[in-house]
């Protein structure tokens, strides 16, 4: 597993003596178990350390231990308190201070960074020559007031993944001190604030000496490490944080980190990105995944990926409600590039009877066989007949890549928008023979890829900014119930809206070990938010990805032209009124809280949240009160309009999600009825 670049075996002192060297490795994953890069990176640093000595930080799985046991020392498991800090300072104890000093360095470093991706040697080799007391890979730049205080200077300092430190410090009288005195650290901006921007310039100010191997004042930013990531690994650079890929995406977006560039100057450099989307997919919220490395893929019309010589074993599991669709969903199905075994769910025999024939008629070389199913019951539509009616499909091991589609025509909605949201789906799912080859060609290419489906509907629905609408609390239960850590998206999941996709049938083993039954459904009638469907809809990434496979979105050409004209438009148009970049705007927005529709009681309380907090944290209470007590009001005022909303709440049950719509529903200066929000 060692790069292939490593060769050299040891690093030499300025004297040419072999420098003598033990790396304290900080670790920690909420589930206890080691992640393939992690080995990796402990192969490629051993020949640099004469004692490996790994802190394990809470939890680790047997598995986890074995793995790590393989390529360490030492494996030395602690409660998970102190942050890294506290895992340092104990580690340093526990390995003594008489064997310190038979080393000529010691080595900090933690979990937070792929790597190698250049080889370590020249790192090494170049910093020994620096004979400096303390050294580190990166550096941040000073900033005057310290953002987390807002006041005073945060002090230039060495990042702490990484900071090498020589006996004439380590054996310091002022070393010990440091450590002795290191308060307790409960939250990450105590860690900041204490350890990591307090290190450098603390012992500097004792007179000890420190280089830094790649340092801000060379590089466009203050913080190269994670908005420089591409010129720091060009430049030789063998560690790539993991931050850029799940932080904030509107604060990259403010400095333009473009995270698909980095991940492919990455693998050039022969660094196994595979292991990256595997770690990332499991701990990253997987919108903020999805922007921050930009995994949105426009497909061509023509093939241009595909390789014919590893053909994918495929399947089609197609839900029909409208018999009359039938052939249109066959004729998506057969553009896949090599024959395609078709399963059809639909609601009664005689659909059944209409669907056969039409099959039969076809002759279709390309359905290699099908099979069509009644469901016993239409309880969660086409998403119980996936999970429930083809479960034996889906658990098989007969395929390496399902498609699944379905007879949408969403009635209830305008014709516009219905038919806009079917073709946004089946466009962007197989919207030709060249755009099926090259969607499935991504899972040749990937085999951590595990699935991949349209990107948000957007144009006839006001899905943006309220994608979870009720669903976020049945969502965490279920979460809960099978075993799925990966952080949940704060505003909108990422998710198939529409449910149309394709997918490994591997990356669903935690939705389909479980055995879902019809009665857990909702009736049609009641098909809304925060039923199970819906719900599953939100949840689907969020289970494959917890399993380490990363999902994609994917869109043709000309369906990516209309959403990014609206969407440039739309945004354009939001920003009109707010100063500053989007950062600034959403954060503005945030702060003040839910908008509503401009009545008496948000403006009241937006105006009290951004400019005197205080009495709206005390006034807080009485928010609720308020809203029920306007809500009432605007019923009495408008008994027609609240008693259709009623009708159209009872009769929707659309795959849009488009939210309560009693939300929809406010007076001329009212803020809209209380759903929640």
């Amino acid at each position: 597993m060692q790069s292939p670049e490593e060769t050299t075996t040891a690093t030499r002192g300025p004297d040419g003596e072999t420098v003598k060297r033990v790396i304290f490795y900080l670790f920690y994953d909420k589930r206890g178990e080691v992640d393939e890069y992690i080995p990796y990176k402990l192969e490629a640093l051993r020949p640099f350390a004469d004692h490996l000595f790994v802190i394990v930080n809470g939890d680790l799985t047997e598995g986890g231990r074995a793995t790590l046991e393989a390529v360490a020392d030492t494996v030395w498991q602690r409660e998970n308190v102190g942050f890294d800090v506290w895992g340092y300072k104990e580690a340093l104890s526990h390995f003594g201070r008489d064997r310190l000093a038979e080393y000529d360095e010691i080595v900090l470093m933690n979990y937070t960074w792929f790597g190698p991706v250049r080889p370590f040697a020249p790192l090494f080799e170049r910093m020994e020559a620096t004979g400096a007391d303390f050294w580190g890979v990166t550096d941040y730049g000073e900033e005057t007031p310290n953002p987390f205080t807002k006041k005073g200077i945060l002090h230039r300092h060495i990042q702490s993944h990484w900071i090498a430190v020589r006996p004439r410090m380590f054996l310091s009288p002022e070393w010990e001190e440091y450590w002795r005195t290191m308060p307790p650290i409960t939250t990450y901006l105590e860690s900041v604030l204490n350890h990591e921007s307090r290190f450098t310039h603390h012992f500097e100010q004792c007179g000890f000496t420190s280089a830094v191997a790649y340092p801000e004042a060379e590089y466009p930013t203050q913080h190269p490490a994670l908005l420089n990531a591409d010129l720091l690994l060009d430049d030789g650079c063998p560690i790539l944080k993991r931050r850029p890929f799940f932080h904030y995406p509107p604060y990259l977006d403010q400095h333009a980190v473009i995270g698909r560039w980095t991940i492919d100057r990455a693998e050039h450099y022969g660094y196994p990105v595979r292991m990256m989307w595997q770690n990332l997919a499991r701990n990253s919220p997987p919108k903020t995944l999805n922007a921050d490395a930009a995994m949105l893929e426009i497909l061509p019309d023509v093939d241009v990926s595909y390789d014919p010589s590893n053909p994918l074993r495929l399947a089609a599991i197609i839900h029909i409600f409208y018999e009359d669709m039938t052939d249109e969903l066959l004729d998506r199905a057969v553009l896949l590039p090599s024959p395609v075994d078709v399963y059809i769910t639909t609601t009664d025999a005689e659909k059944a009877a209409t669907i056969e024939t039409i099959i039969r008629e076809r002759a279709d070389e390309r359905i290699a066989r099908s099979e069509v199913r009644v469901l016993p019951s239409n309880r969660g539509r086409d998403l119980s007949a996936f999970f429930i009616a083809c479960r034996d499909v889906l658990r098989s091991g007969a395929y390496d890549l399902i498609v699944k589609i379905h007879s949408k025509k969403t009635v209830q909605d305008s014709f516009n928008a219905g038919r806009y949201f079917k073709l946004q789906q089946l466009d962007n799912v197989l919207n030709s023979a060249g755009f099926a080859a090259n969607a499935v060609a991504l899972f040749q290419k990937e085999p951590g890829l595990g699935m991949v489906f349209p990107p948000m509907i957007h144009i006839g629905y006001p899905t943006m900014g309220r994608g979870w609408y009720g669903n976020r609390p049945r969502t965490e239960e279920l979460c809960e119930e099978l075993g799925i850590r990966v952080p949940l998206d704060e505003i909108s999941p990422l998710a198939p809206y529409g449910c149309m996709w394709m997918v490994r049938p591997e990356a669903l083993r935690l939705m389909t070990d479980r055995e879902w039954r019809y009665d857990e459904y909702a009736p049609p009638s009641q098909h809304r938010d925060g039923s199970l469907a819906h719900v599953q809809e939100r949840l689907i990434a969020y289970a494959a990805a917890e399993l380490g496979y990363h999902v994609r979105t994917i869109g043709s050409a000309e369906q990516m032209a209309i959403s990014h004209t609206a969407l440039d438009f739309k945004l354009d148009q939001m920003g009109a009124t707010m100063p500053g970049y989007p950062i600034d705007q959403i954060q503005f927005l945030h702060r003040a809280g839910w908008l509503g529709y401009g009545g008496i009681v948000a403006l009241t309380r937006v105006y009290l949240k951004l400019n005197h907090p205080r009495i709206a944290r005390a006034l807080k209470p009485l928010d609720r009160p308020a809203r029920t007590l306007h809500h009432w009001l605007w019923r009495l005022r408008h008994p027609g309009e609240w008693s259709r909303i009623q009708a159209a709440a009872e009769e929707s049950h659309s795959d849009a999600d488009t939210g309560d719509l009693a939300d929809a529903a406010a007076s001329e200066d009212g803020e809209g009825l209380p759903n929640g929000v």
